[in-house]
């Protein structure tokens, strides 16, 4: 697993623009996996900082128990619809990993709460290639790196 400093090292670019498909609005989504082991979305917030991708969940919340029973999550970017001009549109984000409980921040941390950074395994990029008769396909894998991939 990586943080998001050594994606940053190893594709520097393709982190910039992974990292602002996240800025793009305030709520993503995150998968977790439930007891029975079918996948559960819900909404979260999420945080690039010192390196490293992280997040708060709720005291009590079930997103919180699935996430300390199997820490394997996915995260989505919030989507934007795509504009007029397809070629424009920034395309959708997504990292997967595994979510590794931390300690709580010094000040304001809501009692029962669970802190969390992401251990990650992928991040992925998708959006409308110029011209717009092709998918762009971005992604950087654990062991392999960054690779870029169309599809018609």
């Amino acid at each position: 697993m990586a943080t998001w400093r050594e994606i940053e090292a190893d594709a520097p670019e393709f982190a910039e623009r992974v990292r602002s498909r996240f800025a793009a609005g305030i709520h993503k989504t995150i998968a977790t996996l439930r007891k029975d082991g079918s996948p559960r979305i819900s909404g979260s917030e999420l945080d690039f900082k010192d390196g490293e991708v992280t997040l708060g969940m709720m005291g009590g919340s079930m997103k919180l128990l699935d996430v300390r029973r199997d820490p394997r999550v996915a995260v989505h970017s919030p989507s934007v619809d795509p504009p007029e001009d397809p070629t424009t549109w920034l395309g959708d984000a997504k990292l997967a990993g595994r979510a590794i409980e931390v300690a709580p921040p010094a000040e304001g941390a809501e009692p029962g709460a669970g802190y969390f950074r992401i251990d990650i395994a992928e991040v992925a990029l998708a959006h409308v290639g110029t011209p717009a008769d092709h998918l762009v396909i971005e992604s950087w894998h654990e062991g392999r790196g960054y690779r870029r991939r169309t599809r018609k």
